[in-house]
Parts: C-alpha cells; sequence; structure tokens
C-alpha cells in the first residue's frame, strides 16, 4: 500500500520516517519529495508498504502524532491523475 505522509518537517530524513512506520511492519520504500530548484523537502513523503493490514494500523497510529516535531496528516495516496502531455510555450 503506498502511504501519504503530510505536513512533514522539513528535517524529517527518510531514515527517520522509515523508522518511524517500521515499528508496524514492513517498509519497502519511503520517498520525501524534494524541491527541484532548492533541493529542500517540500513537506510530504510516500511510504509503501507491502502488508495491506500493517500499513492501515500505522495510518490510524502515525495519523496527527510528531514525526521530527510536527504533527503529520498520514492516509491512503490516492493514484496520481493522468497528466497530458503540453506541446509549445506556456500561454499565461
Amino acid at each position: 500500500m503506498n502511504i501519504y505522509v503530510g505536513n512533514l518537517s522539513f528535517e524529517a530524513t527518510e531514515q527517520i520516517i522509515r523508522d518511524e512506520f517500521s515499528k508496524f511492519g514492513a517498509v519497502s520504500e519511503v520517498n520525501v519529495v524534494m524541491d527541484r530548484e532548492t533541493g529542500r523537502s517540500r513537506g510530504f513523503c510516500f511510504v509503501e508498504m507491502p502488508n495491506e493490514t500493517e500499513a492501515r494500523e500505522a495510518i490510524t497510529s502515525i495519523n496527527l502524532q510528531r514525526i521530527a516535531g510536527r504533527a503529520v496528516t498520514v492516509n491512503e495516496a490516492r493514484p496520481r491523475a493522468e497528466r497530458s502531455e503540453r506541446r509549445g510555450p506556456r500561454r499565461y
């Protein structure tokens, strides 16, 4: 199951997040989303847990708890929306 973690502290590392979610089961991947220009965290990440039961327990237990000093929002990630291809220059 893919899990969305929002309101993430800029100090939260992949290892800190992995440690928190590992308390509830196996974590296959942690992806902290970074800003391309600044290289700084954008304040959210995705955690992949292979066991759905463990993932649901992690979601309910960690939601609104503090990770690296901030209360995080945790829920099941929604599928990524299809993005259309852009052609030509942007028009404002």
